[in-house]
């Protein structure tokens, strides 16, 4: 197991709009009762957002999302996985950013178990596979993100951050609010020529 002494507790500002908080998020680690890594690809959206679970209004299935900041929105994605969203901006506005993909570092016998496979790079690359890989389900919905279940650390190196489009939705999908890790083996999916 990796030593964890380099990094330092993580000061994200969830009350922020989503698209900042997701590229403050790239190259943090998250840790889930002490198992997960760094984060390596995130996807905001916004109640503004047509391809966002809020754009509607508030609902049974996103109540989540609409705060306060600073908790965790799950839901299930084409009835099959589980996908962990981290809310944003200010209770009452329905913002998050979607967690896509992470380099596994802490735990992964763990994740391996959850996952039934080996190859690092596909147990949390997509957004059900990092759920799976945590053991985030639907009894994850509204939790805080605080110790001791969660953790936020940063080891001070900012990342180099790539944006581009969302993949996986049919609205919006030109909004560059898809953000990675710069040469990152973890992505779920690779930047193509869109990024910038």
């Amino acid at each position: 197991m990796a030593t964890l002494d380099p990094l330092q507790p993580a000061d994200i500002d969830f009350s922020a709009d989503s698209s900042e908080v997701a590229r403050r998020l790239i190259g943090v680690t998250l840790l889930v009762d002490g198992v997960g890594g760094r984060i390596v690809e995130i996807e905001a959206y916004d109640q503004q957002d047509p391809a966002s679970h809020t754009y509607t209004g508030p609902s049974a299935r996103n109540a989540a999302m609409f705060g306060p900041p600073g908790h965790v929105y799950v839901y299930r994605s084409y009835g099959l996985h589980w996908c962990m969203n981290l809310v944003c901006r200010e209770a009452g506005h329905g913002a998050g950013v979607l967690l896509r993909a992470l380099e596994p570092t802490q735990g992964l016998e763990v994740m391996r178990a959850r996952r039934g496979l080996q190859d690092a790079r596909l147990l949390c690359a997509g957004p059900g596979r990092l759920a799976q890989a945590l053991g985030v389900d639907h009894s994850w919905n509204h939790r805080p993100v605080q110790p001791p279940t969660f953790a936020l650390l940063w080891d001070g190196q900012p990342a180099d951050v790539l944006a581009g489009p969302r993949i996986g939705i049919s609205k919006a999908v030109e909004t560059p609010w898809r953000f990675g890790e710069r040469g990152s083996r973890y992505l779920s999916r690779g930047f193509g020529r869109t990024a910038l």
